[in-house]
């Protein structure tokens, strides 16, 4: 009887987030080892269905940067970065688009319809779809000045930054039941593919959706302080300062910055969670201490 007490509190406590975010929009980016572990595979797919049936609009970004790298390298082409960014020419577009929009976004959809119902389905999408992710050429300049790193001479090739989010078509389907499930290949006016940041254009997504919430699933508990401590809430004005002294960097300066220029163009909160812990979304945003950083206004 205690633990069916018990079941009942931790749902009573989730009441007031679950009306709160009723027809709300929260865009996902899904990435790390949430999509290489089965038991988190699973674990994800039933979060979002949950967050589906108690009312929220879900829009799932993924990821698959390690996946590429093994396919190209089976073709027998070894994968190239310039400053971190994938090297992208015509052929390893070709590869990336094949992974993300093809092995990977099905694999996603089809588990998630595994555990949805008859009224909820995953629909697979392409940046490229109905122009859903319109995009240019990445101004390299300005990403790796914005990064506080010095720009390399060597081009980038297909590597692409959104200008334009179709949200006509992701509201139709958000409003028709269905959950979105977007690969991060963006099409330029000519329609030719581009390879984009998943980090970069999940923020975008959601900056044009005004989205309620941006939650980055990631392999870290989230923004650590100087001694390695965790912050649980920062706002933005903190966050870039952080990055300013140096306790942010790396592979987090992206995500965070995304998360200031996200809450500068309408989103209501950004989360960084890591996506190693089972149910990380369900805890983060259904219980009042959560259990990764918030970043806020």
């Amino acid at each position: 009887m205690e633990r069916l007490i018990e079941k009942a509190k931790v749902l009573q406590e989730a009441l007031p987030y679950i009306r709160k975010f009723h027809r709300k929009v929260f865009v996902i980016k899904y990435g790390g080892s949430a999509m290489n572990k089965e038991e988190l595979r699973e674990s994800f797919a039933k979060d979002v269905v949950l967050l589906k049936y108690v009312g929220i609009n879900v829009v799932i970004v993924h990821g698959g940067g390690p996946q590429i790298s093994l396919t190209l390298e089976k073709f027998g082409v070894k994968p190239k970065f310039v400053g971190g960014i994938r090297k992208t020419d015509e052929g390893t577009m070709h590869v990336v688009e094949m992974v993300l929009s093809g092995d990977i976004n099905k694999d996603i959809v089809a588990l998630i319809n595994t555990y949805s119902g008859k009224d909820i389905y995953a629909v697979g999408l392409s940046g490229r779809d109905g122009r859903l992710l319109k995009a240019k050429k990445l101004n390299k300049e300005r990403y790796f000045s914005e990064l506080g790193l010095p720009v390399p001479e060597e081009d980038v090739g297909y590597v692409g930054e959104v200008v334009e989010v179709n949200t006509n078509l992701i509201n139709s389907l958000m409003t028709s039941n269905y959950i979105p499930v977007i690969a991060p290949v963006g099409v330029g006016e000519k329609g030719e593919a581009y390879n984009v940041n998943a980090d970069m254009a999940s923020a975008s997504i959601a900056q044009a959706l005004k989205a309620e919430k941006l939650v980055f699933m990631t392999d870290t508990d989230g923004v650590k302080d100087s001694e390695g401590n965790l912050i649980s809430s920062l706002s933005k004005e903190e966050a870039l300062r952080l990055i300013q002294e140096g306790v942010i960097r790396e592979g987090m300066i992206p995500k965070v910055k995304s998360a200031v220029r996200s809450l500068e163009e309408g989103v209501g909160k950004v989360h960084i969670i890591n996506g190693r812990i089972q149910h990380s979304l369900l805890l983060e945003i259904f219980t009042e201490e959560g259990i990764g950083t918030e970043i806020i206004n």
